[in-house]
């Protein structure tokens, strides 16, 4: 029987054994599907998913005097993005949110905010731009409503 010409190169030579077949560990593969799975969530947390409208429930408490004066200034400028009572819309995030709680945003991010602006990093809102139109005098009672709404709805 003739001998194909692949097989004349290789006679010669010596062959190294095929690598044997390692199989993939059960842990592998779900730590592989765990994986996916978080990219997803994190991907639909950034880029959205839901309805167009971001807007969640809120519980609106009785608001001190304070509180009342904030709301004004929340209508005013805030509300357009921010929704009604905090509760977001498709043009800015909810302020219930637990991420704005004052162990992560304090007081001074709420002031550097309006006074600033902040570039987009958590929400696919954009970047919020400074407020103008919230004088400085307001800033301290558009807080105390922030946080008051805020701790009716658990976030601290």
């Amino acid at each position: 029987m003739p001998v194909s010409k692949k097989r004349k190169k290789t006679e010669g030579s010596t062959r190294a054994a095929p690598a044997p077949k390692v199989p993939i560990h059960r842990s592998t593969v779900t730590t592989i599907i765990g994986l996916i799975v978080a990219l997803a969530a994190v991907g639909w947390l950034i880029f959205g998913g839901g309805p167009d409208n971001a807007a969640i429930q809120v519980i609106v408490p009785k608001l001190s005097v304070e509180a009342q004066a904030g709301l004004q200034t929340f209508e005013r400028v805030c509300q357009k993005c921010h929704g009604e009572n905090l509760a977001g819309s498709n043009s800015g995030p909810p302020l219930v949110d637990p991420f704005y709680k004052p162990a992560h945003h304090g007081d001074g991010s709420i002031v550097s905010a309006i006074r600033k602006g902040v570039r987009q990093h958590h929400w696919k809102f954009g970047p919020m731009p400074p407020q103008p139109d919230v004088k400085a005098a307001e800033i301290p009672a558009l807080t105390t409503y922030i946080r008051e709404i805020q701790r009716a709805n658990g976030v601290f």
